[in-house]
């Protein structure tokens, strides 16, 4: 993702379950210029239970939410809506923004959030370099400060294994998620 990233006019897409992928990848056959698709080599879990419209560089919001804003991509979609759930059990309104687009990032979604919410936790499957959360952290920075937590790999090597096993390891996670959402709201208090 961080190569992609870098490389100028180039669309990156992280679809968050098999409808997706599928609509990505239509939207892709009608779109003008180089696009990486990005997908793992698991299972997804559905998000989608009918048919939702995909549009490069926007995201989706999958949940309402005035409190926090969790934004995340591809495999971590499914623990963003479980803690946005254990949030709601707590008061807590979280916002869920599928951004599916890395490049180019949907900055009006983002920027909405930022405003409207006491910070935003960014989750994905990748390095915290580079990625989703550095595209919302650098925009943010740049454009409305506010609090961004990153819920990634950090800055090493991942080594081998089971998928599931090295997600855990590495803090990809709802209890990660969670935590760094938390930490946000004490804050902000």
């Amino acid at each position: 993702m961080a190569i992609i990233r870098s490389l100028a006019n180039f669309t990156l897409i992280v679809p968050g379950d098999s409808q997706e992928i599928y609509r990505a990848v239509m939207a892709c056959i009608e779109y003008d210029g180089p696009v990486y698709i990005r997908i793992g080599r698991l299972d997804m879990e559905e998000i989608y239970d009918g048919d939702a419209d995909f549009k490069i560089g926007k995201a989706v919001q999958l949940r309402e939410g005035k409190d926090i804003t969790i934004v995340a991509c591809g495999y971590m979609l499914p623990p963003a809506l479980k803690v946005a759930e254990r949030l709601a059990s707590e008061n807590v309104s979280a916002r869920v923004l599928n951004v599916h687009t890395i490049k180019p990032l949907d900055k009006e979604a983002i920027l909405k959030a930022a405003r409207e919410t006491k910070g935003i936790v960014v989750a994905e499957e990748h390095s915290v370099i580079g990625g989703l959360g550095g595209a919302v952290a650098e925009l943010v920075t740049q454009e409305h400060p506010t609090h961004v937590r990153r819920v990634g790999v950090e800055d090493t090597f991942c080594g081998i294994g089971p998928t599931e096993e090295l997600m855990a390891y590495h803090g990809l996670t709802d209890e990660h998620i969670y935590k760094e959402a938390m930490d946000i709201l004490r804050r902000s208090v």
